[in-house]
């Protein structure tokens, strides 16, 4: 009976969770190339190691981890790459599959919500496959057991029937190469963390790396762009390829609809004072949480919770999407007490007509001083 229901999850359809597109051992597995086929002319992400810019330890590590693994014939060790969003973890996980030319399977912690949805993908996996998990933290406490007995014996333990009917029926399973990725490391479990033979952390892109980005996405999707529109689109990125290639997508609609020519400096600047970013890459949204932590809290310390009540955000938002780049670019700093903002968050807001009335004497005859 064991052996008949393992058969039956091998026949059943797979869903991936980008798109719920079936996938079946009788149809093309490779959905990275499936994928190819369907985006080729707006992908914007590297295919190849050699083709990827930036994150240089991190591509070197890979590289010789996926080399050793062709020379042995054997799947890519297990891997957890963790940092800000919009780094390329995603990206890296595609080109770990391409190098290695097998298939992959893309899925994210919280769209796990059972053993079971694990055990199909599982079960479907032929030898070499990637499985791609996102948000890898956010797996249910449950869903997370059967990846232990998984990743390391690439083997599953099934329950079937309950109370004193209940038996055990363990399962071999295809070697596989797990790539997690997650925002937020810390919460990851030290068990599940301990059994990924590479750990690789990316980092925030330098303004050279981002004119690179720049420069092969504008000529990937065909788009003027002189030497100084480069480096304004690069600066104003937050140190992210993902943001780069958004702000040249809206630069590029803007220039071509008002300018009709080149990406220049100064069209930029005018594309994005209507998107809202300004000289430092700042949003909106981290304007209004530096007005707060300034206008509400008197420079802080304040908490995380008290500063999105106030901004009526997500504390997961302010955490993973608006924090990383105002503490890297000096903006806020984190205290015991909660998060207060730095001398250069109040000279940036007086400079761009952000509030005055919340700084003290000090950092006003500091301010008198910088001008």
């Amino acid at each position: 009976m064991a052996r008949e229901e393992i058969k039956k999850r091998r026949e059943e359809p797979l869903q991936s969770a980008s798109g719920g597109l079936t996938n079946t051992p009788e149809a093309d597995s490779n959905i990275l190339k499936e994928k190819e086929e369907n985006e080729e002319a707006l992908n914007l992400r590297p295919r190849k190691l050699s083709e990827y810019i930036g994150q240089g330890k991190v591509v070197e590590s890979l590289g010789i981890a996926i080399e050793a693994a062709k020379k042995r014939g054997d799947a890519v060790d297990h891997v957890l790459l963790y940092g800000p969003p919009g780094l390329g973890k995603t990206t890296l996980a595609y080109i770990i599959a391409r190098e290695m030319d097998v298939g992959i399977v893309t899925t994210s912690g919280p769209a796990l919500e059972k053993g079971g949805d694990l055990i199909g993908i599982l079960t479907h996996l032929k030898k070499g496959d990637v499985l791609f998990i996102d948000e890898i933290h956010r797996l249910p406490k449950a869903v997370e057991e059967y990846l232990y007995s998984a990743v390391e014996d690439f083997a599953i333990s099934i329950v079937f029937d309950k109370g004193s009917h209940a038996r055990s029926y363990r399962s071999r399973l295809e070697k596989f190469t797990l790539v997690g990725a997650t925002t937020r490391a810390g919460l990851i479990s030290s068990p599940l963390r301990e059994r990924f033979g590479i750990q690789r952390a990316l980092d925030f892109y330098t303004i050279e790396d981002l004119c690179q980005v720049v420069k092969r996405s504008a000529s990937l999707l065909q788009v003027p762009v002189d030497e100084e529109g480069v480096r304004e689109i690069a600066r104003r990125s937050r140190g992210t390829p993902r943001i780069a290639n958004r702000i040249l997508r809206r630069v590029r609609d803007y220039t071509q609809v008002r300018h009709h020519g080149v990406i220049t400096r100064p069209v930029t600047q005018e594309a994005l004072l209507l998107e809202g970013i300004d000289e430092e890459g700042l949003t909106t949204l981290d304007k209004r949480f530096l007005e707060t932590v300034i206008v509400h809290y008197k420079g802080g310390p304040a908490g995380l919770e008290a500063i999105a009540a106030v901004l009526q955000e997500e504390t997961d938002t302010l955490v993973d999407v608006v924090e990383p780049f105002l503490l890297k670019a000096g903006f806020i700093i984190r205290t015991p007490k909660g998060r207060k903002a730095t001398d250069k968050a109040y000279l940036h807001l007086s400079a761009s007509g952000g509030p005055k009335t919340a700084i003290s004497e000090e950092q006003l005859s500091l301010l008198t001083r910088h001008k």
